[in-house]
Protein backbone atom coordinates (compact mmCIF):
# COMPACT_ATOMS: atom_id res chain seq x y z
CA UNK A 1 0.00 0.00 0.00
CA UNK A 2 1.32 3.29 -0.47
CA UNK A 3 2.91 4.66 2.25
CA UNK A 4 4.82 7.84 3.49
CA UNK A 5 7.40 8.06 5.72
CA UNK A 6 8.88 10.82 7.67
CA UNK A 7 11.99 10.81 9.91
CA UNK A 8 14.21 12.88 11.28
CA UNK A 9 12.50 15.72 13.06
CA UNK A 10 13.38 16.37 16.92
CA UNK A 11 14.23 19.18 19.46
CA UNK A 12 16.97 21.42 18.11
CA UNK A 13 18.52 24.87 19.81
CA UNK A 14 17.90 28.25 17.83
CA UNK A 15 20.62 28.31 15.07
CA UNK A 16 20.84 24.44 14.99
CA UNK A 17 20.12 22.15 11.79
CA UNK A 18 17.91 19.34 11.42
CA UNK A 19 17.48 16.90 8.16
CA UNK A 20 14.20 15.29 7.67
CA UNK A 21 13.48 12.41 5.22
CA UNK A 22 10.31 11.05 3.79
CA UNK A 23 10.53 7.58 2.37
CA UNK A 24 7.91 6.48 -0.24
CA UNK A 25 6.44 3.03 -1.23
CA UNK A 26 4.00 2.26 -2.98
CA UNK A 27 3.39 3.80 -5.92
CA UNK A 28 6.24 5.19 -9.07
CA UNK A 29 7.80 8.09 -6.86
CA UNK A 30 9.24 9.37 -10.57
CA UNK A 31 5.69 10.16 -11.25
CA UNK A 32 4.89 12.81 -8.36
CA UNK A 33 6.07 16.15 -7.31
CA UNK A 34 6.90 16.22 -3.68
CA UNK A 35 6.54 19.07 -1.29
CA UNK A 36 6.89 19.66 2.56
CA UNK A 37 4.67 21.33 4.80
CA UNK A 38 4.23 22.10 8.63
CA UNK A 39 1.36 23.11 10.78
CA UNK A 40 2.10 24.75 14.13
CA UNK A 41 -0.14 24.36 16.89
CA UNK A 42 -3.20 26.87 16.31
CA UNK A 43 -2.21 27.85 12.65
CA UNK A 44 -3.29 26.32 9.45
CA UNK A 45 -0.82 23.77 7.72
CA UNK A 46 1.38 25.96 4.83
CA UNK A 47 3.61 25.09 2.32
CA UNK A 48 7.19 24.75 2.90
CA UNK A 49 9.12 23.97 0.13
CA UNK A 50 8.36 21.84 -3.39
CA UNK A 51 10.03 19.72 -6.31
CA UNK A 52 9.26 19.11 -9.63
CA UNK A 53 9.09 15.08 -10.31
CA UNK A 54 12.83 14.88 -11.46
CA UNK A 55 14.25 17.56 -9.00
CA UNK A 56 14.85 20.04 -11.91
CA UNK A 57 12.81 23.13 -10.13
CA UNK A 58 12.31 24.05 -6.04
CA UNK A 59 10.18 26.61 -4.53
CA UNK A 60 10.32 27.97 -0.86
CA UNK A 61 8.22 29.75 1.37
CA UNK A 62 9.17 33.38 1.70
CA UNK A 63 10.16 32.61 5.36
CA UNK A 64 12.68 29.50 5.15
CA UNK A 65 14.42 31.18 1.58
CA UNK A 66 18.09 30.38 1.76
CA UNK A 67 17.75 28.41 5.14
CA UNK A 68 15.77 25.37 3.96
CA UNK A 69 16.80 23.09 0.93
CA UNK A 70 14.52 20.47 -0.37
CA UNK A 71 15.58 17.64 -2.46
CA UNK A 72 14.97 14.26 -3.73
CA UNK A 73 16.88 11.17 -4.51
CA UNK A 74 14.16 9.06 -6.50
CA UNK A 75 16.76 5.92 -6.86
CA UNK A 76 16.16 5.66 -3.34
CA UNK A 77 12.50 6.67 -2.91
CA UNK A 78 12.96 9.55 -0.83
CA UNK A 79 12.74 13.21 -0.66
CA UNK A 80 14.71 15.22 1.93
CA UNK A 81 14.25 18.66 4.01
CA UNK A 82 17.30 20.02 5.01
CA UNK A 83 16.63 22.32 7.68
CA UNK A 84 19.60 25.25 8.72
CA UNK A 85 19.25 28.02 11.09
CA UNK A 86 16.41 27.10 12.57
CA UNK A 87 14.13 29.72 14.54
CA UNK A 88 11.71 28.93 17.54
CA UNK A 89 8.75 30.04 14.45
CA UNK A 90 9.77 26.61 12.19
CA UNK A 91 8.47 24.92 15.80
CA UNK A 92 5.64 22.66 13.94
CA UNK A 93 4.68 19.15 12.68
CA UNK A 94 6.46 18.56 9.24
CA UNK A 95 4.38 16.79 6.53
CA UNK A 96 5.33 15.35 2.96
CA UNK A 97 3.05 15.34 0.35
CA UNK A 98 3.28 13.43 -2.79
CA UNK A 99 1.02 14.77 -5.94
CA UNK A 100 0.60 13.10 -9.18
CA UNK A 101 1.85 15.16 -12.20
CA UNK A 102 -1.36 14.08 -14.50
CA UNK A 103 -3.67 12.94 -12.21
CA UNK A 104 -3.00 14.97 -9.30
CA UNK A 105 -3.91 12.20 -6.73
CA UNK A 106 -2.32 13.26 -3.62
CA UNK A 107 -0.91 11.43 -0.49
CA UNK A 108 0.20 12.75 2.73
CA UNK A 109 2.51 11.10 5.45
CA UNK A 110 1.85 10.81 8.96
CA UNK A 111 4.05 14.04 10.33
CA UNK A 112 6.89 14.40 12.39
CA UNK A 113 7.73 16.94 14.90
CA UNK A 114 10.08 19.77 14.74
CA UNK A 115 10.50 21.36 17.80
CA UNK A 116 13.39 24.77 18.22
CA UNK A 117 13.95 25.76 21.48
CA UNK A 118 16.85 27.06 23.77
Amino acid sequence: QVQLVESGGGLVQPGGSLRLSCAASGFTFSNYAMSWYRQAPGKTRELVAAITRAGGSTNYADSVKGRFTISRDNAKNTVYLQMNNLKPEDTAVYYCKARHIITKDEYWGQGTQVTVSS
